[in-house]
């Protein structure tokens, strides 16, 4: 899958939490890089299956941003698709944002390069983030509305049953955080998802891979990685602030993230306080019934 002539990548995202591990990777022995590409390999494989992701005959639409997570999702699946008991397509689509700077002809040079279906769309929403959002505001929350709105549109154009994005663990955890913080909420982001029209069905086949495993896998396979500088360079994003937390948490108690999202994997609904969700009115001793 690697193309015969690589291109150079591009640099890296601002820093975060998992820069050690991204300059680990390429001291990584053969031997280790292979068995966490194997690891990969077997936590998308289960993710798939425990959501029935993806069934046979299936079309499913990649999302390739250019980032680590959307280069490491196309390569697992395309790995998959090989072995996999079930017959699906693939076809990648990245929506170019027109953000300045933007090195358009990255992503459909590798493209053609591993002879994948693919489509560039674009669409200038940059331009609309910026001039509707004030400086220094959060643009994350318009900018994803109106990609989400443009990738629903092509999905329906190229025949898509199933639209794959390229969220982990880590993106599902801290979301669980920022709507309990910050919106009183206790949701994340499922592994699996229809869209409110119905139409729709969103998968997210890294829902079990850990951010720092991608890291480690995207160097040594030496994608050409796009950094987002539209939101990525907003330094109050709320995201931050919970990564931050989680990667102090899991610093001190190593696996408490994977912990987090397990316990999304078993909820309790008569242990919360959600009436719309469990009937406690109903509730009475068994010498009242």
């Amino acid at each position: 899958m690697r193309p015969t002539e690589p291109l150079k990548p591009l640099p890296d995202p601002p820093a975060v939490a998992i820069d050690a591990d991204r300059e680990a990777a390429l001291d990584e022995p053969s031997g280790r890089w292979k068995k966490l590409q194997a690891e990969l390999r077997g936590l998308v494989g289960k993710a798939i299956g425990d959501y029935r992701m993806i069934e046979d005959g299936d079309r499913v639409m990649v999302c390739l941003s250019g980032g680590k997570d959307s280069y490491t999702l196309l390569d697992m699946l395309l790995s998959l698709q090989r072995k996999a008991p079930v017959s699906f397509e693939l076809s990648v689509v990245n929506l170019d944002q027109k953000q300045p700077g933007f090195p358009a002809e990255v992503l459909p040079s590798y493209l053609t390069s591993l002879g994948v279906p693919h489509r560039i769309v674009t669409e200038d929403t940059y331009s609309i983030v910026t001039r509707v959002i004030e400086p220094g505001k959060t643009m994350c929350g318009l900018c994803s509305r109106l990609r989400r709105g443009i990738l629903y549109r092509v999905a329906d154009e190229i025949g898509a049953t199933k639209i794959a994005l390229g969220h982990h663990r880590d993106d599902i955890v801290e979301t669980l955080f920022l709507n309990m913080f910050y919106g009183a909420r206790l949701k994340a982001m499922p592994p699996k998802l229809k869209s409110d029209d119905g139409k729709h069905v969103v998968i997210r086949p890294l829902a079990y891979c850990a951010e720092r495993d991608i890291a480690r896998y995207a160097r040594g396979r030496e994608f050409p990685i796009i950094p987002c500088n539209l939101c990525g360079s907003q330094d109050n994003m709320k995201r931050r602030e919970i990564k931050a937390m989680l990667a102090g948490w899991e610093q001190e108690d190593p696996g408490r993230s994977d912990r987090l999202f397990r316990s999304l994997q078993h909820v309790t609904a008569s242990h919360l306080a959600d009436p719309k969700l469990f009937d406690f009115e109903s509730l009475a001793a068994a010498d009242e019934l």
